[in-house]
């Protein structure tokens, strides 16, 4: 099923009798969103920011920003939070991840905001591998195994990342108004993969407490618990829906693929990072 998105003319957020049915906040308590159902299917409302409908089955998104907020905002909360609730809706295993081509198949970079997965696929990038995702994570069955499916070519980095990983001349979105951010476009210094493949590893990434790099077997429950954790879920009382997305979720977390992954956030330990990545990602017998 493909995705149809259209921007429609600036408007104010008028009220909603009803309550929302779901929402989220940032860290220090700010509300970042409220989802609401409405008659074309659902509402997501970002405050001061933008409204965006998508339908039921996921199919269409409409976004109506506020006025004054900038295209390159709107474009944002497209890309990065209505596509992928979208894509839930359709029935697409989305992940809060970034990922990366290594020889030909994908290693994942999951966690929290902040644990530093877009910084990580980024020094993949400059150094040669490809991108195929950053936050938004698209995973696909099939047969035995997954496939990575890219999404938008593009990163975003906080300023000092940018600086550390020598970034100021890459090509970059407009700014958006709620984050100092920027978005980072693909091109001949920043390598992006457009090309579907199979997922090989997916490493969690822990708090940065760790005086090395330390990669460490998780076992399907606990990789069940953390993946279940990152999802994108536009609708949790979509009984059926959710079936079918918590048996994607198991068939995932019981492949021998999944790892706790630890290392100081240091920018100049990057290069190291990457190093032991590469060869635990390519040894067959580390799973």
């Amino acid at each position: 099923m493909s995705l149809t998105y259209t921007q429609r003319a600036a408007r104010e957020q008028s009220p909603i009798a009803a309550p929302p049915f779901h929402g989220m906040t940032l860290p220090d308590g700010t509300v970042w969103s409220h989802f609401y159902r409405c008659d074309a299917g659902y509402l997501l409302r970002f405050p001061g920011l933008a409204d965006f409908e998508v339908s039921c089955d996921g199919s269409r998104v409409q976004a109506w920003p506020v006025p004054g907020v900038t295209p390159g905002t709107v474009e944002h909360l497209h890309l990065n939070q209505a596509v992928p609730l979208a894509l839930s809706r359709q029935g697409k295993l989305m992940l809060h991840g970034s990922s990366v081509d290594v020889d030909g198949q994908g290693v994942a970079f999951v966690g929290v905001s902040g644990r530093g997965k877009s910084t990580l696929a980024t020094s993949f990038a400059t150094a040669g591998r490809r991108f195929l995702s950053d936050d938004g994570m698209h995973l696909e069955s099939a047969g035995t195994q997954f496939l990575i499916i890219p999404s938008h070519p593009s990163v975003r980095l906080w300023e000092d990342s940018v600086d550390a990983l020598d970034m100021a001349s890459t090509p970059m979105a407009p700014a958006i108004d709620f984050s100092t951010k920027a978005r980072l476009l693909a091109g001949s210094d920043l390598a992006y993969s457009g090309e579907p493949l199979p997922l090989r590893r997916v490493y969690f990434l822990g708090p940065g407490d760790a005086s090395s790099v330390t990669i460490q077997a998780m076992k399907p429950a606990a990789a069940l618990i953390a993946l279940t954790r990152q999802c994108f879920i536009l609708d949790v009382d979509q009984q059926d829906a959710l079936a079918r997305h918590f048996e994607d979720l198991c068939r995932l977390s019981n492949l021998p693929i999944h790892f706790d992954l630890d290392y100081p956030r240091r920018y100049e330990d990057l290069p190291s990072v990457r190093e032991a990545i590469l060869r635990h990602a390519s040894d067959d017998h580390r799973s």
